[in-house]
């Protein structure tokens, strides 16, 4: 997906993600993050998005603290939320291709690292926002277009994953596959887990004790914890195991 393409979707993403929040009220209670609030959801997002901004229009060449604003609450909180997407959004838009700066994941360049990490983190928390409006009627939130889906799980599984934070592994080599059924026959991931970090490629090469499989929306969601696996094969143990173990 193109640079324009993930500001695009930061922006409409961030927009729904107000609407709901503002529709549910800072006091609901957010279905998919157990234990949060609206209003822990709005800080955590505002946050994240200054704290991305900071690095796009600053050039900040090393990482640096969340923004902590639990002081603001209610419809301040929420105008906070939105002046700081808009402003992120600005800065992502106004960007030089060339900037340089800080990014965690390997990407083309910078600003295509903060675009794409933008979009999947407001896109995910925006599915947040919606289950806190959602949670009585069991509405679904907004669609996922199986193209982004395939892009969020690549930068899941193939970005962050091969991290040394990540924490699935296991003394034992394990085979887990991750099949997409509505977006191509190459929309297929391969995860091999050993002590080390996961080791994951494109493709189903080589047999899998575990397969998680379905629509490519709902098998990211999956994967990020919001939703449960759409179909699993094989040893149910593993995806217990991917489960328990996944958390980023």
């Amino acid at each position: 997906m193109q640079i324009a393409e993930h500001i695009r979707i930061v922006d409409a993403e961030g927009q729904l993600l107000a609407t709901a929040a503002e529709e549910a009220g800072v006091d609901a209670k957010v279905a998919t993050c157990p234990g949060w609030q609206v209003r822990d959801l709005l800080r955590h997002q505002g946050a994240v998005h200054r704290w991305a901004t900071s690095y796009v229009a600053e050039g900040l060449q090393e990482r640096r603290p969340l923004e902590d604003r639990s002081d603001l609450d209610g419809e301040a909180l929420l105008d906070w939320y939105r002046e700081g997407h808009r402003r992120l959004v600005d800065t992502l838009t106004a960007a030089r291709p060339d900037v340089d700066c800080w990014a965690f994941l390997p990407a083309p360049s910078p600003l295509a690292f903060w675009a794409r990490r933008q979009a999947h983190e407001t896109a995910v928390h925006r599915v947040d926002a919606q289950s806190a409006v959602n949670r009585a009627t069991h509405e679904e939130p907004d669609p996922i277009t199986p193209e982004f889906a395939v892009d969020g799980i690549d930068e899941l599984l193939i970005g962050f994953h091969a991290r040394k934070r990540s924490r699935v592994r296991s003394d034992v080599p394990r085979t887990l596959r991750v099949r997409a059924t509505d977006a191509g026959a190459d929309a297929v991931w391969t995860v091999r887990i050993t002590q080390d970090p996961p080791a994951v490629e494109r493709g189903s090469a080589g047999e899998a004790e575990c397969e998680l499989s379905g629509p490519a929306a709902r098998l990211y969601l999956a994967l990020w914890n919001r939703l449960p696996f759409p179909d699993v094969s094989g040893d149910r143990a593993l995806a217990a195991f991917w489960r328990e173990n996944s958390g980023i």
